[in-house]
């Protein structure tokens, strides 16, 4: 038989696959974070008609002659090119901005995937559209443990935040300067203990210009005993005021510090105020941001924010031996190397946007380019086996 003929069919084979490869691309154009294939051919065996001849003092040398056996795939690889950014405005949707896959979990399996269309289920935990849960590092009392092994990312619904504890509160602002002997300032802030129970606490100011000891008296009268503390102005060396104070020491009450260092003494502004560095009452989980780092933040009702989890993504020596699991995910394959896992925004993974899709990186204009030239390689060679059978024909057709 010709070996043309079987030539043709290699070609056939091929082209078939070509074809498929980018049909396939085209139905995936607005597949989220589909990544595009391509498909390379080579050649096959050759069969060697003459050996290569080598040159003598009176003869030249010969080049081999081979007849080829045709084509065939020699792989379909994957353009991991970054898609374009398509906007949702839905919270748990989220892109990779560089390299890196979102980790799943789906049946105890390990997959891998970029698209980032996410849902919490009944459960409360982070899902894509086949149910694969989403993996990370939980948080402990709002701290993310990223060197341990992952876990589910989970929303905790009807979490309670603790309450804390005041410890110190500030007052800042001015106290007038021009205020008359004997004038006083009240002004509270508001603490808690240790249940979060919520108290006032108060500060009188009050106006003293006593030789030596011009400026105000703090006092208060929350403890069994009155406590006062004395704010002198300050002058320079010519004699004259500054606005500052020279006596701002805390003065403590019930067992909270309350820092005056930041007060002033100038005229006309009676702007003195005071508020907590610490302490809240406990809260109840409200709702929740995602940050570019992955980490799933928690808004308590109590004004609390608290981390409850990070996201976390892997990276490939070669991602181009990943597998195609299906869903738009992948799986880990020996040639692709294990999984390096890492906290979004680190050395060597992307960042994560929050209310954003990546789309396909198909592009059409090649893919149908492609399928034009799939098509008429599929003819060429379909030519070929027409040619081959015309000439088997006009072989048989000598013994008339």
């Amino acid at each position: 038989m010709l070996r043309s003929l079987y030539s043709g069919i290699s070609g056939l084979r091929s082209h078939q696959t070509m074809l498929d490869v980018t049909g396939n691309n085209i139905a995936n154009v607005n597949t989220t974070a589909f990544k595009a294939s391509a498909t390379q051919f080579q050649d096959t065996l050759s069969q060697l008609t003459e050996a290569a001849g080598g040159a003598t003092a009176t003869t030249g040398g010969t080049n081999p002659a081979q007849v080829g056996l045709g084509v065939q795939v020699a792989g379909i690889s994957t353009n991991f090119a970054q898609g374009s950014a398509q906007s949702t405005g839905k919270t748990t949707d989220l892109m990779i901005s560089g390299d890196g896959f979102f980790i799943t979990s789906l049946g105890g399996e390990s997959l891998y995937t970029r698209a980032g269309s996410f849902n919490f289920d009944s459960a409360g935990r982070l899902v894509s559209p086949d149910g694969a849960i989403v993996q990370g590092w939980g948080a402990v009392n709002g701290v993310v443990n990223a060197g341990g092994p992952v876990s589910n990312i989970t929303l905790p619904v009807g979490a309670i935040v603790p309450a804390v504890r005041s410890l110190s509160a500030t007052f800042t602002g001015n106290l007038p300067a021009d205020s008359p002997v004997g004038e006083s300032l009240v002004r509270t802030v508001d603490v808690y203990d240790d249940l979060g129970n919520s108290r006032t606490v108060s500060l009188t100011f009050t106006r003293t210009g006593q030789p030596g000891a011009d400026g105000w008296i703090v006092s208060n009268t929350n403890d069994d005993a009155a406590q006062t503390l004395q704010l002198t102005a300050e002058v320079d060396a010519q004699g004259k005021a500054t606005g500052n104070f020279t006596s701002l020491n805390n003065l403590t009450v019930d067992e909270i510090a309350m820092d005056l260092s930041a007060l002033k003494g100038f005229a006309g502004l009676p702007t003195v105020a005071g508020n907590t560095d610490d302490g809240s009452a406990a809260g109840t989980l409200n709702s929740y941001t995602l940050g570019a780092d992955g980490t799933l933040i928690g808004l308590f009702s109590n004004g609390e924010q608290q981390a409850i989890g990070r996201i976390a993504l892997a990276t490939f020596v070669n991602p181009g031996g990943l597998e195609k699991a299906g869903s738009s995910a992948y799986r880990a394959t020996f040639n692709s190397g294990g999984a390096e896992l890492g906290t979004p925004g680190a050395a060597g993974l992307g960042s994560l946007t929050s209310g954003a899709l990546e789309m396909s990186n198909v592009d059409l204009s090649q893919e149908f380019t492609n399928l034009i030239v799939a098509q008429r390689g599929f003819q060429a060679n379909a030519r070929i086996i027409t040619t081959s059978d015309e000439v088997l024909q006009e072989l048989t057709n000598l013994k008339r």
